[in-house]
C-alpha cells in the first residue's frame, strides 16, 4: 500500500498555514515508519524551494481556472497501481472536485480531510455561497470518497448535519514532543506573558475577542503583556484595534517567525492563547503544550477534552469577551497558584498521551486499509 497526499501549495511547514503543517508532519512520520508516501502539490510555482524532506514531492502547475486539473496529474494518477490510496486535504477547493471525479472514474480510492471546513461556525462567513457550492460540488465529492476523515468533534457534528450516509472516521494527527528538557526553557516571569501564534485572521482566530478581553484583563494584572506571532492581511486592522483600545504599548506584533526563532519566542510565554471560532485541530496549541506551556483555548479548537482531562489549561465554551476575560483571569490564578514545573508536566503529558505518533499512524493505516477494501 502506498499513500499519496494531495494539497494546495508545496506543503512547506514554514508557512502560516495549518494544513501545510498537518500534511508535512503526517507524511514525515509515515516515511519514518517505512510507509511508502508521496505528497503531490498544486502550486503557482513548481520550483522545489523548500527545506529538505524525507518523502517524495511532486509539484503540478496551478491553473488560473479554479476547477482545472493539471493534465500531468491525470497521467500520473493513471500510472499508479491499485494499492495506492489518495488523500485529499482541504475543503471548498474547486480543483479537488475535479480530482475527485477523475479518481472515481479511474476506480482509484481516496479519502478526504476537510480540515475544519464544515463546522457550523465556518459556515457563518459566506453561508449562502458556501451552501450553493456545497450542493453543486462538495456534496458529490464527499459521496465519492471512500472515507471522510475529520480531526475533531465540531467537524463531524457539522458534517452529519450537512450530509447523511457517508463514511466518517475521526482521528487527530500526532505531534512529536520537543526535546526532553524543552519544558525547562519556559521560566516563570515577573510579568505575565501571554502569546498567540498563527495566521492573523481576526474573526476566525478570535483575535478581536482576545484584544477586547486583554484590555479589561490589564485592570486585573497591569504587568501583563501580549505577543502576537504571525502575519496576514488583517495585521494592520488588528494593530489599529489595539491602538483604539489604548493597549498598543502592551502588545508586541512580531510578524511571521519560523523555526528556532519562533520556538525561542514561544518558550518565554507563561500562557498560550488560541480562542478560535473555527478550527480543525490547531498545531500551534500542540507546539506550545509540547514545550510545557499551559493553554487557554476555545472549545472550537477540538482540544477541550484533552486540555481539561490533563489540567493543562483553561477551556472557554464560546469565543466572546466575557468568557475570554474569565479565561484569562482563571489562567492567571492557575499560574500563580501552581508550580511552573507542574504546569509543564501536565502540558507535555497531554500531548504525549493523546497525540502519540505510533498510535496515530496505526489509526491512519486502518483508515487507508479500509478505504482499499470498500
Amino acid at each position: 500500500m502506498e499513500i499519496i497526499h494531495i494539497a494546495l501549495g508545496k506543503v512547506n511547514p514554514q508557512r502560516m498555514n495549518g494544513v501545510n503543517k498537518v500534511v508535512y508532519n503526517l507524511a514525515t512520520e509515515q516515511a519514518k515508519a517505512g510507509v511508502p508516501v508521496q505528497v503531490w502539490g498544486i502550486s503557482h510555482s513548481i520550483v522545489h524551494d523548500y527545506p529538505e524532506r524525507n518523502f517524495k514531492t511532486v509539484l503540478f502547475q496551478k491553473s488560473k481556472f479554479p476547477f482545472f486539473m493539471p493534465a500531468q496529474m491525470k497521467e500520473a494518477i493513471r500510472s499508479t497501481s491499485n494499492d495506492v490510496v489518495f488523500h485529499l486535504h482541504g475543503g471548498f477547493i474547486p480543483v479537488f472536485y475535479s480530482i475527485a471525479r477523475f479518481l472515481h472514474a479511474e476506480g482509484k480510492k481516496f479519502i478526504f480531510t476537510p480540515h475544519g471546513s464544515y463546522n457550523r461556525i465556518a459556515w457563518r462567513k459566506s453561508g449562502t455561497s458556501k451552501a450553493i457550492y456545497f450542493r453543486l460540488f462538495e456534496q458529490s465529492m464527499l459521496q465519492k470518497a471512500a472515507i471522510v476523515h475529520v480531526l475533531g468533534k465540531s467537524e463531524s457534528d457539522g458534517l452529519n448535519q450537512l450530509l447523511k450516509g457517508i463514511q466518517i472516521q475521526r482521528v487527530p494527527y500526532g505531534f512529536e514532543l520537543f526535546g526532553e528538557h524543552a519544558a525547562a526553557i519556559n521560566p516563570a516571569s515577573s510579568n505575565f506573558l501571554i502569546g498567540f501564534c498563527g495566521r492573523v485572521d481576526i474573526y476566525t482566530k478570535g483575535l478581536d475577542v482576545l484584544l477586547d478581553a486583554f484590555a479589561l484583563f490589564l485592570h486585573e494584572v497591569p504587568t501583563a503583556q501580549l505577543w502576537i506571532i504571525g502575519d496576514g492581511p488583517e495585521r494592520a486592522s488588528l494593530e489599529q484595534r489595539a491602538d483604539s483600545l489604548g493597549i498598543k504599548e502592551k502588545i508586541t506584533f512580531w510578524g511571521s517567525r519560523f523555526g528556532a526563532e519562533k520556538d525561542g519566542l514561544l518558550a518565554q510565554l507563561n500562557l498560550f492563547v488560541h480562542p478560535s471560532r473555527n478550527e480543525g485541530l490547531p498545531t500551534a496549541v500542540l507546539e506550545a503544550a509540547s514545550m510545557g506551556i499551559p493553554c487557554l483555548i476555545s472549545e472550537a479548537t477540538n482540544l477541550g477534552d484533552e486540555i481539561r482531562q490533563s489540567k493543562a489549561g483553561i477551556v472557554i465554551s464560546d469565543t466572546n469577551k466575557t468568557e475570554m476575560l474569565e479565561g484569562l483571569i482563571a489562567s492567571y490564578r492557575m499560574y500563580i497558584h501552581t508550580a511552573p514545573q507542574e504546569l509543564q508536566v501536565r502540558s507535555r503529558s497531554m500531548v504525549e498521551s493523546n497525540f502519540n505518533w505510533k498510535k496515530i499512524l496505526s489509526d491512519f493505516n486502518s483508515i487507508y486499509q479500509r478505504a482499499l477494501s470498500i
